[in-house]
């Protein structure tokens, strides 16, 4: 493809030859003739002067000519369309493979893709453009909407609900069951989990990720929100628009997550919490009281990251004080006059 129909095709700004031809993408660092590549951190800049790229995609304000450029205000994203120009997804072949098992009584569109050994139970539903690879599991009165993509080995129980363009990786269990027992003197009696989960349009989950369904009412992940592998989210949780969760987050029970939030790696969210919009739990915190929006937490228990980091800067000091004090104690112990 050539670089001014990408630019084109995404409407962009073309700077330089617009002849030159594309073939694939590749990391600034190694990017050879025919490939693109693009510059969004200020540590690849020193690639510039150096790189083998045919062309790359800079900042709209970046210095630079000695090879073409597509331009943006934000490299990363536009790098991201050209890459989907570049590597488009395959065309499914429509329909059931013959070794899936597919009810009578469920609403199948006949663009529809269902890939080997796949079941599909009695009730369930799925929108047109979807495409569903070997080994995965459609339960009872489940819902999947339009041009969704599940990957192999991917399991939706009973009574869920997947909106539009949904993607959920491999590995991934939809609608298991709560944790939820009630402890007597004998052991512990397991609570029946009748709920359900809800995914909102555009959510994707990373691999080997576990959404339970409600004890009650459903597990909520709104429109947008993009999980990482190894993530654990427990019933009844609420999560919301265009939020980010890194990979092996794990949400407790009942906690409800506001709109943008990001949770970094390994951080852990105890239940019935409340995140507000935009909040930002760094990696591997422990969050164990409400976070107010637009407010950045640190540590284990998470704390607002200035005060999070004098504390953790005073913990540091702490063995220097020890000695201090010792030798003060020492000091004054010298100066006391002996008792006659």
């Amino acid at each position: 493809m050539k670089l001014q129909e990408l630019a084109k095709a995404l409407d962009c700004e073309l700077r330089g030859d617009g002849g030159t031809v594309i073939t694939s993408a590749a990391p600034i660092e190694s990017a050879d003739s025919g490939q693109i590549s693009f510059v969004a951190n200020a540590q690849y800049l020193k690639y510039l002067e150096t790189t083998s790229a045919s062309a790359l995609i800079l900042a709209e304000d970046q210095q630079f000519d000695r090879l073409p450029s597509l331009r943006s205000k934000n490299p990363y994203l536009l790098f991201a369309k050209v890459i989907g120009l570049l590597y488009p997804d395959e065309t499914p072949i429509w329909g059931a493979a013959k070794s899936a098992s597919v009810s009578s009584n469920s609403d199948i569109h006949s663009d529809v893709s269902i890939g080997e050994f796949c079941v599909v139970e009695d009730g369930a539903s799925i929108g047109a453009g979807t495409v569903i690879d070997a080994h995965c599991f459609i339960g009872k009165n489940t819902h999947i909407g339009q041009n969704c993509r599940l990957y192999p080995n991917v399991v939706i129980r009973e009574e869920c609900t997947l909106g539009d363009e949904v993607i959920l990786q491999s590995g991934v269990v939809i609608g298991g069951d709560g944790f939820g027992y009630a402890r007597s003197e004998s052991g512990y009696t397991r609570i029946k989990q009748i709920g359900t989960v809800t995914l909102g349009n555009r959510v994707e989950i990373g691999a080997n990720c576990a959404v339970d369904r409600g004890a009650l009412g459903p597990t909520v992940i709104a429109d947008g929100v993009k999980i990482d592998n190894l993530v654990q989210v427990a019933h009844n949780v609420q999560i919301g628009e265009n939020s980010i969760i890194v990979s092996q987050v794990g949400i407790s029970g009942s906690t409800k997550i506001g709109k943008w939030v990001t949770l970094a790696g390994q951080a852990g969210i105890i239940g019935h919490l409340d995140i507000g919009d935009r909040a930002v739990v760094t990696a591997q915190s422990g969050v164990t009281k409400d976070i107010p929006a637009d407010t950045v937490v640190f540590g284990s228990p998470a704390r607002e990251i200035r005060s999070a980091h004098k504390i953790a800067a005073a913990t540091n000091r702490l063995p220097d004080l020890s000695k201090r004090v010792k030798a003060l104690e020492e000091e004054l112990k010298s100066s006391k006059p002996d008792k006659q």
